[in-house]
């Protein structure tokens, strides 16, 4: 099935869970499972400034998100450019404010105390990605 980035994405908002790849300094895929909301075409993914997959993306912004449905035996594979946001590194910042949106979006829901999450998110000093799809293969069913 020949799909378009636009209806692929449109399958994906629908679901919160993929595989994240990208590519280690010798070339090799590293997998990270990651949950994400959908924004402006884009996959909005948190994460930690000093994990594996955000060094990976520092040094190499290509990845691949490949998001499955194995009841249905739909899967779509994005080739996609990643665009790391800023480190979140005061509860009152900007950064910390697009993780208090991304949580909203992911959980549908507020968290029972944001002052804990957004000290939290310093903490653990998280950022946003956005990735986006330049295109899609796979099967929807």
């Amino acid at each position: 099935m020949t799909l378009t980035v636009e209806q692929a994405m449109a399958w994906a908002s629908d679901r919160k869970h993929a595989v994240l790849i990208t590519l280690r300094k010798d070339g090799r895929a590293q997998s990270s499972d990651i949950s994400y909301t959908v924004d402006d075409g884009a996959f909005v993914i948190s994460l930690t400034t000093t994990r594996a997959k955000t060094a990976n993306m520092r040094r190499d912004n290509r990845v691949l998100v490949h998001v499955t449905e194995p009841g249905s035996w739909s899967y779509v594979s994005f080739d996609a450019v990643a665009e790391l946001g800023d480190v979140a590194t005061d509860p009152g910042d900007a950064a910390a404010d697009g993780l208090v949106d991304y949580y909203r979006r992911v959980a549908g829901d507020d968290h029972p105390n944001w002052d804990e999450y957004r000290a939290a998110m310093v903490s653990e000093q998280r950022q946003l990605v956005r990735v986006r799809p330049s295109s899609a293969v796979g099967q929807i069913r």
